[in-house]
């Protein structure tokens, strides 16, 4: 299986692409600077920085001309935990660099890597969300990450029902609260973060599409 992993230099995007490894799969570590990440991990890299196009156009036609498919699109790069922040008050400069990577990049990583992904006999979409997004709990504070996240959200409900006859599975995974640069400390280990993302990106093809999960369980919307 040939899995495209953003964000994969550090924290929850590291350990799903260990992980896939483990499990034998061909992993492609991509982030703005993945040389380091990937050789320790024994996988292969790609620079992206999702907001650019250049660089997403690079990435597709390189996949294609190594693989001429692509099995697994993780979605896990995201920016902007503006705990610091609130809807009334928010800095919506900030909202839109926000938007930019945690809504756009994926959004136009998906739209780029699609025929690669008809290409495959098994392929799987997963968008790494948070709970967060959960419209069901919702309360005030972190505006940026929490409405981009509910716009990943929306947007995972409708490619799954858009390509659902293409045989695409696609979901949104909530790893809960992990300890890493972003979630800070306190946190779960990261491998327990991040199996919940391996689970989407592995799941058989009778498995579900258009949900949003943590450890493999559905969450509200």
């Amino acid at each position: 299986m040939i899995v495209l992993v953003t964000g994969g230099n550090r924290g929850i995007g590291r350990e799903v692409c260990r992980q896939l490894a483990a499990l034998g799969h061909t992993v492609l570590l991509t982030a703005r600077s993945p040389e380091a990440a990937a050789k320790e991990l024994g996988v292969e890299s790609l620079r992206l920085d999702v907001t650019s196009g250049d660089d997403i156009a690079g990435v597709a036609a390189a996949v294609s001309e190594r693989y001429g498919r692509l099995d697994v699109l993780v979605n896990n790069a995201a920016i902007a935990y503006d705990s610091w922040q609130r809807a009334s008050s928010a800095d919506l400069d900030v909202v839109r660099e926000a938007a930019e990577t945690n809504l756009y990049g994926p959004w136009r990583l998906i739209q780029a890597l699609l025929p690669l992904l008809r290409n495959s006999e098994h392929p799987r979409i997963v968008n790494v969300s948070s709970e967060a997004a959960s419209l069901a709990g919702m309360g005030g504070g972190t505006p940026a990450y929490n409405t981009t996240k509910v716009a990943l959200n929306a947007l995972t409900r409708m490619l799954a029902a858009e390509l659902r006859g293409d045989g695409i599975l696609v979901n949104a995974i909530c790893p809960g609260w992990v300890a890493t640069d972003m979630g800070g400390p306190g946190g779960r280990p990261v491998a327990e973060g991040a199996s919940g993302i391996v689970w989407a990106a592995t799941l058989p093809d009778h498995g579900p599409t258009g949900g949003f999960f943590r450890d493999g369980r559905p969450l509200p919307w």
